[in-house]
């Protein structure tokens, strides 16, 4: 869909691609800054900060456990298509996407943390525009988004 509005546009698909994969982890980290610093009551910040990095944490260590145990391909789709790849990436396999893991936990910590329906809803909705981006990048496979996504998700039993 994105790809077709661009076309029409006349834009560089290059770039907006480039955009939703890499350049929107920006507003994502902004917003979440904005709710946990601002929209978490005085009293309750440090027993909300400490659930956050245990949160974090365990979301982060279980994705490097299941990625030991775990790789679906060796290869990141650029280098399986011989093509060159359309975002930045961490020089690894690719599964789960660390950049999803990263963004799905940190809209998570929001929405448990501040209850800010809109800015949760905002976030959420750019955490999918980064998994379509990088998917569409060549960077990683759906699979590896979807595993970032849910390995984000890990982080709200706390």
């Amino acid at each position: 869909m994105l790809i077709i509005c661009a076309i029409i546009f006349d834009m560089d698909t290059t770039l907006l691609i480039k955009a939703m994969a890499d350049w929107s982890i920006l507003p994502i980290l902004l917003l979440a800054t904005y709710a946990l610093v601002f929209k978490i009551p005085r009293g309750k910040r440090i027993q909300s900060y400490n659930t956050i990095i245990l949160a974090g944490l365990t979301s982060y260590l279980l994705a490097q456990l299941v990625a030991i145990v775990y790789q679906p391909d060796a290869l990141r789709p650029f280098q399986l298509l011989g093509a060159s790849a359309g975002a930045s990436f961490l020089n690894n396999p690719g599964f789960p996407s660390d950049h999803v893991l990263f963004v799905t936990a940190a809209t998570c910590a929001v929405w448990f943390q501040t209850h800010q329906k809109v800015i949760t809803i905002i976030m959420s909705v750019l955490v999918i525009i980064m998994g379509v981006g990088r998917i569409l990048a060549l960077v990683h496979s759906p699979i590896d988004i979807i595993g970032g996504l849910l390995l984000g998700l890990v982080g709200i039993v706390w």
